[in-house]
C-alpha cells in the first residue's frame, strides 16, 4: 500500500488493510517465475490504481532481459459505478503487458453470459469485471462470476499449451 495511514483511515480503508494483512505481496520476481499472469487492479478514474502502475514500473529489469516474452497475461478489475472505466482500466493495463511481450487473453464472446442485459454486469470481451457500488457493498453477481472463471480457465489452457 502507498497511500499514507491517515488518507487510508479517512477512506474508511482501516478494516480493509487489516484483512489483507496476511496476503502475500507479490514481488516483481514472482511474475518472472509463472507460467502466465492475470492481473487485477481496482478502477481508478478510469485507469488502474496508482499503486499497480507502481509495481509495474518496477518491473524494468524484466523488461529488459525479456522475462515476460510470449507468458499469457490478463487483466480483470471492479469499480463502483456501471460506467467507471472498467473498459479503459482493462486496456490502459494492456498496454504495459504488450511492452512486455506478453500474450495478452481476454474475455471473448464465446463466454455467451457477457451478451446479457438483464442485470447490470461489469465484463466486457477485454475482461472480467464487477462492479462494488459507491460503498463498495455489492458483491460480484453469479455471472460475474462466471466471466472470472472462463476467463481464468482461458488463461490456464492458453499457458498450458504453450508450454507444450
Amino acid at each position: 500500500e502507498t497511500l499514507p495511514p491517515e488518507v487510508l483511515t479517512s477512506m474508511g480503508a482501516d478494516e480493509a488493510q487489516e484483512e489483507l494483512a496476511k496476503v502475500p505481496v507479490a514481488s516483481p520476481e514472482d511474475l518472472e517465475n509463472a507460467d502466465a499472469i492475470i492481473f487485477g487492479t481496482p478502477t481508478r478514474f478510469g485507469n488502474m490504481a496508482g499503486q499497480m502502475k507502481q509495481f509495474l514500473d518496477s518491473t524494468g529489469q524484466l523488461w529488459m532481459k525479456g522475462a515476460l516474452v510470449d507468458k499469457v497475461g490478463s487483466v480483470f478489475t471492479s469499480s463502483s459505478t456501471q460506467h467507471g472505466g472498467q473498459e479503459s482500466t482493462i486496456l490502459s493495463f494492456h498496454i504495459t503487458l504488450l511492452h512486455h511481450g506478453m500474450i495478452v487473453a481476454g474475455l471473448p464472446y464465446s463466454f455467451k453470459e457477457q451478451m446479457q442485459i438483464d442485470e447490470v454486469d461489469g465484463s466486457s470481451p477485454y475482461g472480467a469485471a464487477t462492479i462494488t457500488g459507491p460503498t463498495g457493498a455489492r458483491m460480484p453477481s453469479k455471472n460475474e462470476l462466471s466471466a472470472a472463471a472462463f476467463q481464468g480457465k482461458r488463461v490456464a489452457e492458453m499457458a498450458k499449451r504453450l508450454k507444450a
